[in-house]
């Protein structure tokens, strides 16, 4: 097993958008905002240990920070890295919390 505390380190954040929950209800796909450094093994470790589930696959993006300008002064967003994680038949994550 590797280190619990990378393994927190790894998953910041689920991301919720129209495109991802309409992976989670075709596809039992759920997606995080993840550390840009983190790799598939260890975003499958983090998410098998934090929600106790079983990971069938890991996808992983590097999404590039937008460009953006506050009055005259131009600005550049962080990038970021999302993963797409796939899960095995029988399991589900409930971000609601609750019996629902």
């Amino acid at each position: 097993m590797m280190n619990r505390a990378r393994l927190l380190q790894a998953i910041r954040a689920p991301h919720i958008s129209e495109k991802a929950l309409k992976a989670a209800d075709n596809h039992r796909q759920f997606v995080f905002k993840v550390d840009i450094k983190a790799s598939k093994p260890l975003i499958k470790a983090a998410v098998e240990y934090l929600f106790n589930v079983k990971v069938k696959s890991v996808n992983v993006l590097n999404v590039k920070g937008k460009r953006k300008q506050f009055g005259r002064r131009p600005f550049k967003r962080s990038n970021w890295k999302k993963a797409y994680v796939g899960l095995q038949a029988g399991y589900d994550i409930n971000f609601r919390g609750g019996d629902q």
